[in-house]
C-alpha cells in the first residue's frame, strides 16, 4: 500500500542564520508569524520543543504551564495546524552540561526527568501523544568520565519514568552519533530500538530518524528507516541532506545526493508510511547567505523535492523492476532508475 504524506517542520527551521563562527544575519521572526506561514508553505504539522510551546517553563507553575499551552492550542486550531510532537529541551540548561539523564550529578538527573514530565503535560494539552527524545548530551567527551553501562541504564530509567507517568504517550528516540558530544550512548536507530525492548512497555517506544544523523554515522538513511520499519517503530522522520561526514548541516532534502533522497522516498512510500498518521518532517536550515525575505525557501524546496521524487517512485514499472531483480540484472536496474531521475 502506498504511503500517505503530510508535512511538518519546527519553528527553529526559520532562523536568523547564526552559526558557531558568526552572529545572526537576518532579523528574528515572532513565533506566531512563523505559524502563519505553515499552510502557505504546504505544511500541516508543527514540531515543538517544550519551551517553544511554553516559553520560560522552568519559571512557571503547573497551572501556568497548562494555561500557556492551552493558548498555543487555540492558535494552532485557528491556523488549521496540529502539534506533531513535543520534545523536552534538555541540552541548553546549565544543569545539563554533563548530560541530562546521564549526568554524574543526581540533582541534575532529577531535573532532566522532571523537565521531561512537564513536556508530557504540554503534549497532552496540545493534543499529541508523541514525545521526542533527542539525547543530545547523553554521551561523553572522555570515556573514562562515565560508566557507559550505567549511562544506558539511567536513560532507560528516565524512559520508564515517562512511560509510567502517562500510559498513552509514545516516546520517539532520535539517535545521533556525535555533536554536541564526542560520543553518544544511543548513536543509531539500532541502539534506540534495543533500548525500546528493554523498557517497561516496548510497544510505546520507537524511533525518529533524521537523514543527516544517519549519514554522520556512516549509514544510509533509507536502510535505517527500513530497519525501524521492520520493527514497526518508525514513527517520524526528519528529512534533510548532508555533504559528507562533518557537522550536522541540515541542508535541504535532496540537495546533495538526489539518489540517496530518492531511496528514502522509495522506502517510505513502498512501506505505507504515513497511513497511521505519521508525518514527514523537514529539519532543514536556510543558508546563512539567504536574505530574510527568502528565508523559508528551503522548506518549500524540500517539500517540492520530496513530492517530485514521490512522482518518480510511483511512475516506475513495478513488474519491470521485479523482472530485472529476478534476472539479477542490477546494472540495467540501476540505469533505469537513473534515467527516471533524469526524466528520460
Amino acid at each position: 500500500m502506498p504511503g500517505t504524506f503530510r508535512f511538518s517542520f519546527g519553528p527553529w527551521n526559520i532562523h536568523e542564520g547564526a552559526d558557531p563562527f558568526g552572529p545572526p544575519v537576518r532579523p528574528g521572526m515572532p513565533f506566531t508569524q512563523k505559524l502563519a506561514l505553515y499552510k502557505k508553505l504546504g505544511f500541516d504539522g508543527v514540531q515543538l520543543h517544550d519551551d517553544d510551546a511554553v516559553p520560560n517553563l522552568n519559571e512557571l507553575s503547573g497551572a501556568q504551564i497548562e494555561r500557556s499551552a492551552a493558548g498555543l492550542r487555540r492558535t494552532l486550531d485557528d491556523e488549521g495546524l496540529v502539534a506533531e510532537f513535543v520534545a523536552p529541551r534538555l541540552w541548553e540548561d546549565p544543569r545539563t552540561i554533563d548530560g541530562g539523564f546521564t549526568s554524574n550529578d543526581e540533582n541534575n538527573r532529577r531535573y532532566a526527568i522532571e523537565r521531561s514530565l512537564k513536556a508530557i503535560d504540554i503534549a497532552n494539552v496540545l493534543g499529541t501523544k508523541k514525545i521526542v527524545l533527542w539525547p543530545a548530551r547523553e554521551g561523553t567527551y572522555i570515556r573514562e568520565s562515565k560508566d557507559a553501562r550505567l549511562a544506558v541504564e539511567r536513560i532507560l530509567e528516565a524512559v520508564n519514568r515517562m512511560l509510567a507517568y502517562d500510559p498513552e504517550i509514545l516516546i520517539l528516540i532520535e539517535p545521533k552519533p556525535n555533536e554536541p558530544m564526542d560520543q553518544a550512548y544511543l548513536p543509531t536507530v539500532g541502539h534506540a530500538i534495543g533500548l525500546a525492548y528493554l523498557s517497561d512497555d516496548p510497544s510505546r517506544v520507537g524511533a525518529l530518524i533524521e537523514s543527516a544523523h544517519a549519514i554522520l554515522a556512516g549509514l544510509d538513511p533509507s536502510d535505517e528507516m527500513s530497519y525501524a520499519l521492520a520493527h514497526k517503530k518508525l514513527w517520524s522522520v526528519h528529512l534533510n541532506d548532508q555533504n559528507g561526514l562533518k557537522y550536522d548541516q541540515d541542508k535541504s532534502f535532496g540537495s546533495v545526493d538526489l539518489r540517496r533522497a530518492f531511496m528514502q522516498v522509495w522506502v517510505l512510500d513502498r512501506n505505507g508510511y504515513g497511513n497511521n498518521g505519521e508525518f514527514v518532517g523537514m529539519d532543514v536550515k536556510a543558508m546563512r547567505t539567504q536574505r530574510a525575505e527568502e528565508a523559508t525557501q528551503h522548506l518549500a524546496n524540500s517539500r517540492e523535492i520530496f513530492l517530485a521524487l514521490l512522482a518518480v517512485v510511483r511512475s516506475l514499472d513495478t513488474a519491470r523492476i521485479d523482472q530485472l531483480i529476478a534476472q539479477r540484472n542490477y546494472e540495467q536496474l540501476e540505469i533505469e532508475i537513473i534515467r527516471a531521475l533524469m526524466g528520460r
